[in-house]
């Protein structure tokens, strides 16, 4: 298959990453179809796509025009069998689970096209992990996305039992739909940008779990040092909250690592409180003004306020 043989593509999972990825492919002329578990589920991601594609249009990025057009492209379906119809690429964003992206290849597998190509956007785990479940591991490669809304990087990841011609074929679809490609030469959990963030990640956790500073405090700290809108906390309230729980779980359970445990525990009960960040209005900050935003904050004068 070539390039310009891709029609096609379906999205797996309609969250937050999975609508931004849709939106992006239907931008650049693919046809595209959302499978999720319940067409309520549907229905409330088309909701947010359109939105989103409203707000690309007020800060220039669309015309009114161009987002007919492209809203036009996308449907949703919760019948598996006729969301896998003639289907081209399929690009998963499910839950960071191993287990359960396999299941949900291998389901594909049995109904999609023998032609189409299987991609990943996980963020932290590698496409081996899974790669024999989904029935065709040659045509499996990490196709990974960063927020859309702010950068077109992505990144493309083969996994020793990928055809290179799959792996060449996934970073030219990226070209097309406007992305720069971060190409790597072997697997690797977190890609480039995320395995830098991570440990960013890590580190604030570590100090918050340990009660060294404040979570104001330590984004303080990094805010006024790198010159940055937001801190680690900040920035894992735009990641969501839960994302970085269940990463952060999944990792510290298969290393025994004491302290991961405790920085996922630390996580934890804002996931338990239904705080998971930006998308709940609610998670280390109170959106949609949070704290870091305001003129203040770097001065340390809010703390006196409270």
């Amino acid at each position: 298959m070539k390039i310009e043989d891709i029609k096609k593509v379906l999205i797996l999972g309609a969250g937050t990453m999975g609508q931004q990825i849709g939106l992006q492919c239907a931008m650049y002329g693919y046809a595209v179809v959302f499978y999720d578990l319940s067409q309520e589920i549907l229905d409330k991601a088309l909701r947010r796509i359109a939105k989103l594609g409203s707000w690309y249009v007020s800060s220039g990025r669309l015309t009114e025009e161009n987002l007919r057009h492209t809203l036009s492209r996308i449907s949703a379906t919760p019948d598996p069998e006729k969301a896998a119809e003639d289907v081209d690429l399929i690009s998963e964003s499910v839950s960071e689970d191993p287990e359960l992206k396999g299941k949900v290849f291998a389901r594909f597998h049995k109904l999609c096209p023998e032609r189409t190509i299987f991609t990943t956007n996980t963020s932290m785990l590698v496409p081996s992990m899974f790669a024999e479940a989904t029935g065709r591991p040659e045509k499996l490669v990490a196709f990974h996305f960063h927020d859309l809304r702010a950068n077109n990087i992505a990144d493309v990841m083969p996994h020793p039992g990928t055809a290179p011609e799959v792996t060449k074929l996934v970073h030219d679809f990226a070209v097309s739909i406007g992305q720069i490609v971060i190409l790597l030469h072997r697997e690797n959990s977190g890609y480039v940008f995320n395995t830098m963030l991570s440990s960013l990640f890590t580190s604030a956790l570590t100090l918050a779990s340990r009660n060294v500073a404040s979570i104001e405090d330590i984004d303080r700290s990094w805010m006024g040092v790198m010159h940055t809108p937001m801190g680690p906390f900040g920035i894992m309230d735009q990641v969501g909250i839960s994302t970085v729980w269940i990463i952060t779980d999944y990792w510290a359970k298969k290393t025994g690592d004491a302290q991961a445990q405790a920085n996922a525990d630390f996580l934890k009960q804002y996931v338990e409180k239904g705080h998971l960040g930006f998308k709940t209005n609610q998670g280390f900050y109170c959106y949609p003004n949070p704290a870091y935003t305001l003129q203040d904050f770097l001065s340390g004068a809010e703390k006196e306020r409270k």
